[in-house]
């Protein structure tokens, strides 16, 4: 989760007011918030332009989020965990509202700093009666499930603590809190490889107890669009020691434009490229 859905390109306000869905009577243990961009092509997923068109890209965004979305309510069967949706641009609240399963609940996160949209994402959490908060990302949408219970479980216990998931580009994909330190997202180069060490810098500076999840992968440029299709395929896995969620929407529409269009070379011509640079 290096800048997760762009959030810290084109930030402007923040709220929870009118945009937010109402507090639930009983607040799950922990509180788990997807970072997320609603889908316009051109705005979405860019950085997976080429190999695919902006349309394509946009509609890459919308099947991630919805099985991210339906991940979260698979972990919940499994821990007490409550998914949201901390969404922008501001305005998109229909395009939140109308796609996902009404047990995932939404509010709006957007502000010009990307430290800033993860703290509200945060704060609001535990403000809705969480015991711990956690951010995901929006660009794995095979994250093993078992990570997503994993994490919620670690900061279940006594004490202040925090859990990161790396990511293979040097970001993370998940970091959760039990208070909202606002250390954690301060002094962070973001969009570099240095994200996660960084991160559990600020953790040790804090004196807070770290527990580090198994590594996982975005799906931000040519080569991970290639390992998500492998991994979809079930012909190379990310991790063999995880199960991999079966991410339907991805797949199926991973599916339905290898059919009918030429992204088989369009994957292949990207990796002929990349092979013979120096």
């Amino acid at each position: 989760m290096n800048d997760v859905g762009g959030m810290a390109d084109q930030g402007a306000r923040s709220g929870a007011g009118p945009h937010a869905s109402p507090l639930r009577p009983a607040a799950a243990s922990c509180g788990i918030a997807v970072m997320a961009k609603a889908s316009v092509a051109g705005r979405s997923k860019t950085r997976l332009v080429p190999p695919l068109d902006y349309q394509e890209a946009a509609a890459f965004n919308t099947a991630f989020l919805k099985d991210v979305a339906e991940n979260l309510l698979a972990a919940a069967r499994q821990a007490s965990i409550a998914g949201y949706m901390a969404f922008g641009p501001p305005g998109c609240e229909a395009f939140f509202q109308d796609g996902f399963h009404s047990d995932i609940g939404r509010f709006e996160a957007w502000l010009p700093g990307f430290g800033d949209c993860l703290h509200l994402a945060v704060r609001e959490m535990l403000e809705r009666g969480h015991r711990s908060a956690v951010v995901l990302n929006s660009d794995s949408p095979t994250l093993p499930t078992a990570l997503l219970v994993e994490a919620a479980g670690f900061l279940a216990r006594p004490g202040d603590r925090v859990v990161l998931g790396p990511a293979r580009d040097g970001g993370y994909y998940l970091l959760g809190l039990k208070q909202a330190h606002r250390r954690m997202f301060e002094d962070i180069e973001w969009s570099t490889s240095r994200v996660a060490e960084q991160t559990i810098e600020r953790a040790r500076e804090l004196g807070l107890a770290l527990h580090v999840l198994a590594p996982w992968y975005d799906v931000d440029d040519s080569d991970s669009l290639r390992t998500l299709q492998r991994e979809l395929e079930a012909t190379c896995p990310f991790d063999e020691a995880l199960e991999p969620y079966r991410a339907s929407h991805t797949l199926k529409l991973m599916k339905s434009l290898l059919r009918t269009t030429d992204l088989a070379e369009r994957l292949g011509a990207v990796h002929a490229l990349e092979g013979a640079a120096p």
